[in-house]
């Protein structure tokens, strides 16, 4: 383990950028020692994400935000992830930010690596919180939107949630803002009060 180990580098990773419904969820981690079998949480099984999901936030500093799909429709997906990033950098302190992707969406002192999640454990570890905690909240919520079957696709664009929408309309987690083309010559219904 290198000497302070947790004041070096904050990895910065989201979920939740292309999902039809839901949150974004963008975490920050700083790690408080090494840890292994880190990995971008993509290449992971559920299992295995779920097990590290405990371990990461045992021994790290870490700040995960969560941001409504009205804000999203409202601000944009690109200020909500720079308003997500902002407030991690802001509980979260580092000498380096660091976070996955192609962009540092115009932030000062944030650093990008695309495949950083692959990469860096600091990253990888803020992948599986991001992930882990945005899953956990759509079964949650999925319940009282049953017509959606949230706990199976999370929100994402699979052939049965476009066939949900066009049966029951959007719900009040649905960003409306997003065009949908599979939808573009349907009219939707209006959303559907559960």
């Amino acid at each position: 383990m290198r000497e302070n180990y947790h004041t070096n580098l904050c990895g910065i990773d989201e979920a939740g950028r292309g999902p039809f419904a839901g949150p974004l969820v963008v975490a920050g981690v700083i790690l408080k020692k090494e840890l292994q079998e880190l990995d971008d949480s993509k290449k992971l099984t559920e299992k295995k994400r779920e097990k590290l999901f405990e371990i990461i936030k045992e021994n790290s500093i870490h700040h995960i935000v969560f941001t409504s799909a009205k804000e999203i429709d409202e601000l944009g997906l690109s200020i909500c992830l720079q308003n997500s990033i902002k407030e991690i950098m802001k509980n979260l302190d580092a000498q380096q930010y660091l976070m996955d992707g192609n962009t540092a969406f115009g932030i000062a002192n944030l650093q990008y690596l695309i495949k950083a999640d692959a990469q860096i454990k600091e990253v990888s570890a803020a992948s599986i919180l991001a992930k882990v905690s945005r899953d956990r909240y759509m079964c949650e919520i999925s319940s009282s939107y049953p017509q959606y079957s949230f706990e199976k696709h999370k929100g994402y664009g699979t052939k049965a949630h476009i066939e949900a929408i066009v049966t029951y309309g959007y719900s009040d987690i649905h960003r409306r803002s997003f065009k949908i083309k599979q939808l573009e010559n349907i009219t939707i219904k209006e959303p559907t009060l559960f």
